[in-house]
């Protein structure tokens, strides 16, 4: 089945649209149960989980909307410049992710797990690395970060279906990336 995906010779429709949403709503949703309090809202919920859930499904969404993407650009003829600006700023929303996907499973595991006599050396760095990007700033801070680059990816991949009357914010947004239609 997945080498149906590679096959782009053969691919004469854009499969990209249908997956490219997985990972926008998985990542939108993980940045939003970063940014409201939900916790102080529902005491009893341990969020942790569902936030490590969000992060591997978007992730594995954003693999999917990539693999298309790639076939996607070889069966429509897009601006070069657009394209690349779209691809980089859907790596850096990716790379954000992924950083808070490492930083949730350093949270989640418990020093305890590493008492082995294997894992023993590693547990003082784990136990640091756990404090350090525990705090809390730093994930709101990483959250707000991959929210942004999805909106603007997000805006760059409309342009280049749409034009650039399908949003407001592309004009400007192309002016200040330095790209022109």
């Amino acid at each position: 089945m997945l080498l149906f995906f590679y096959n782009q010779k053969n691919m004469t429709y854009n499969l990209h649209p249908i997956f490219v949403h997985f990972p926008i709503a998985f990542f939108l949703l993980y940045s939003l149960l970063r940014l409201v309090p939900w916790p102080k809202k529902f005491p009893p919920v341990d969020w942790q989980i569902p936030r490590i859930i969000m992060l591997v499904v978007g992730l594995l969404g954003a693999w999917l909307a990539n693999v298309t993407g790639d076939i996607a650009k070889h069966i429509s003829n897009p601006n070069h410049s657009l394209v690349e600006m779209h691809e980089s700023f859907a790596g850096a929303s990716v790379n954000i992710y992924v950083i808070l996907l490492i930083i949730e499973l350093l949270i989640f595991i418990k020093p305890e797990w590493l008492d082995l006599k294997y894992l023993q050396s590693i547990k003082p760095l784990v136990v640091w690395l756990k404090k350090l990007f525990g705090q809390t700033w730093i994930l709101i801070l990483l959250a707000v970060a991959g929210a942004i680059a999805i909106a603007i990816t997000g805006l760059l991949g409309g342009v280049m279906v749409y034009g650039l009357t399908a949003d407001p914010l592309a004009t400007p947004l192309l002016n200040l990336l330095g790209i022109s239609i």
